[in-house]
């Protein structure tokens, strides 16, 4: 026998059901989403770059991964390191947006949504948000040298647009005018169909 042989064994615990996830939210934790590579760009210009790579489509809404770049022209190290801190400014729970990027998609019947602003989750009354919704995702990154510098966000759309749909971007601090590349009703129809459930029951 050794020392750890004779504890005694906790005590079971009761199974704590799990309230329900808002559609909102996230993507659903039980689906393979239908994967759309996109690979359009948003923005080009000989100094930035803005892409929708891909699109995963799930039964409840979409996520929207995007990729950016930058390149340095003439700029003094000064202007440079501006740029790079730009470049990093993503939209955030902010009322004051105008300096980072600005990301909205425009839905089918005219609703639109915008990733600015405190989340449906800081309001009273979020179970009976209607949307759209559009929020940052985790698992965004970057980086950057003195020459070029480039990051990705992934962002979650709900609820999922029945038709063609709009992605719509802007960022001033950086000299992006207000540019968009449209996603195809038919596009996203092909994503729903291949999205499986983990479990049928």
């Amino acid at each position: 026998m050794t020392f750890f042989d004779d504890l005694p064994e906790p005590p079971q615990r009761p199974r704590q059901p799990q309230p329900l996830r808002p559609g909102w939210s996230g993507p659903p934790s039980d689906e393979l989403p239908g994967v759309m590579h996109i690979g359009e760009f948003v923005y080009n210009s000989r100094q930035m770059v803005m892409a929708l790579k891909l699109v995963e489509v799930y039964s409840t809404g979409c996520t929207l991964d995007l990729v950016w770049s930058v390149r340095r022209g003439d700029e003094s190290d000064r202007e440079w390191r501006d740029v790079m801190d730009q470049s990093f400014n993503r939209p955030r729970s902010s009322l004051d947006t105008r300096s980072g990027l600005q990301l909205g998609v425009a839905f089918p019947d005219g609703r639109k949504a915008v990733a600015a602003g405190p989340g449906p989750s800081m309001h009273e009354g979020a179970d009976d948000v209607t949307g759209p919704v559009l929020t940052t995702l985790g698992g965004g990154g970057g980086s950057g040298n003195d020459e070029i510098v480039q990051s990705t966000a992934h962002y979650w759309l709900w609820p999922l647009p029945l038709g063609d749909t709009r992605v719509v971007a802007r960022w001033d601090a950086i000299g992006m005018p207000e540019s968009s590349l449209t996603l195809s009703g038919e596009q996203l129809g092909q994503g729903l169909g291949k999205v499986r459930r983990y479990w049928s029951d």
